[in-house]
């Protein structure tokens, strides 16, 4: 259950622009400012009422005719791993993820954009430069990391850092109840490993580990082919208008 705010924030709307993830329609969105010593709390109480941070502007959706845009987070505690997703673990076993300063370098940059080139090259992120990319990762007023993915070396499990190459990285906020996965990318050439899903599975295993009930995963969208691996994690809730609503199987309609 969300809390009320000691001191309402001032929100925002944008202007209508085309939609990313449906075709033919589009979108605006309610923004406020995430900056100043309550920066925490508000992005707390903003993400368990739908709202995504990017930087220090916590958002959501507020398009006049359309509801497509749902919140999703993982129900830690009784996750499932299924078939598929311990096939996911085995492949990637030799790697290991270390949580980092939000502090952006070369080899960060240099992987985002071979992601973006590859994955999303028309995307809303296409052009960011190394500038652009900077802000992103260390302009934060809140709790926030880099969880850096590479090789295990012989003192990982001493260590807990992986060597050598950098195949995935997570911008990842810690709140009250959760960990939210702002943004993540990996290295496109290794499409066979599913270094998305990975991690997805790391942050569910970090979560249980901080004793956190919920991951994250942003807004999942009914008919976009880009959103539909979210509701592959399950259980799930889904934020509908009379709120939080769980999931337990796939083919589930709220």
């Amino acid at each position: 259950m969300t809390r009320p705010l000691r001191d309402a924030p001032q929100f925002y709307l944008t202007s209508p622009t085309a939609c990313p993830y449906l075709p033919g329609r589009e979108e605006r969105k309610v923004f406020t400012h995430l900056v100043g010593a309550r920066a925490r709390e508000l992005n707390d109480v903003l993400s368990q009422g739908g709202f995504r941070r990017s930087q220090s502007i916590a958002y959501r959706p507020a398009c006049e005719t359309c509801r497509a845009c749902v919140s999703v987070r993982i129900c830690v505690d009784d996750f499932r791993y299924s078939r598929g997703f311990r096939r996911v673990l085995a492949r990637n076993e030799d790697l290991i993820g270390e949580a980092r300063a939000p502090q952006p370098r070369s080899e960060h940059y240099s992987l985002f954009r071979s992601y973006l080139d590859e994955r999303h090259p028309d995307g809303g992120m296409a052009t960011m430069s190394a500038l652009d990319f900077a802000m992103m990762v260390e302009d934060t007023h809140v709790e926030t990391q880099l969880i850096e993915y590479r090789r295990r070396g012989p003192d990982s499990g001493f260590t807990g850092r992986g060597e050598g190459d950098l195949f995935a990285m997570a911008l990842t906020d810690t709140l009250g109840d959760g960990l939210s996965m702002v943004y993540s990318v990996y290295d496109p050439g290794l499409e066979l490993r599913s270094l998305g899903t990975f991690m997805v599975l790391d942050h569910v295993a970090r979560a249980r580990r901080l004793g956190l009930p919920y991951v994250y995963l942003g807004y999942w969208v009914a008919g976009s082919p880009k959103m539909a691996y979210k509701s592959r994690f399950l259980p799930q809730e889904r934020l509908m208008p009379q709120g939080w609503e769980r999931v337990d199987h796939a083919d589930s309609t709220v």
